[in-house]
């Protein structure tokens, strides 16, 4: 009895504070602890040669869960290519400079958001995550989707070739943009 209240007593409370010094030493992070994102990394994002987006959803339904994680990706997407469409446009108006060119790149503007409304070429689904949580009783799906950039961009060459609006001189045009792009995309091809 004594034993025990003379060596294990003392040994015990050391290992005791020891333990808390060590907690209280640890540095806290004001934004939080570091979550960990499935779908995340290079194979989930977009390359020169591919389009590519992520979506979550959750519900308690798993079918508008998949619903939710579908738009979220698709919107991802059209906006990648929304913005990557504008990017040429607004080069291609910097190169030419002349008075058409600014005609062109509003066709040709037009002609990308005519084409995310209608819809986007050689999409596909190449993953997908359900999870369920047992506590919340929800259901967590993430999504991933690609396009290849070079099949998205003979996509819009052939609507615009069907195009009745669209002139003989801005469709050359609108043609030899797709083309340098097709070209940077077709190189990069992975």
């Amino acid at each position: 009895m004594n034993f025990t209240r003379n060596i294990l007593a003392p040994t015990a409370l050391c290992a005791l504070l020891l333990g808390g010094f060590t907690a209280c030493s640890k540095k806290v992070n004001p934004a939080g602890q570091k979550v960990e994102q499935p779908f995340s990394g290079n194979k989930y994002q977009s390359t020169a040669a591919w389009f590519r987006g992520v979506g979550i959803g959750t519900s308690q339904a798993q079918n508008i869960a998949r619903s939710k994680a579908d738009l979220d990706a698709k919107n991802q997407l059209a906006g990648q290519v929304g913005t990557n469409m504008r990017s040429v446009a607004d080069q291609y108006l910097g190169e030419t400079g002349n008075t058409g060119a600014s005609d062109v790149a509003d066709k040709f503007q037009s002609l990308v958001r005519e084409v995310m409304n209608t819809e986007m070429a050689d999409l596909r689904k190449f993953d997908e995550e359900v999870r369920f949580n047992e506590t919340t009783k929800d259901y967590t799906v993430y999504v991933a989707y690609e396009i290849k950039k070079n099949a998205m961009l003979r996509f819009m060459k052939k609507q615009a070739r069907a195009d009745n609006k669209i002139d003989e001189i801005t469709q050359k045009k609108i043609d030899e943009i797709l083309d340098k792009e097709i070209e940077k995309a077709d190189a990069a091809g992975e």
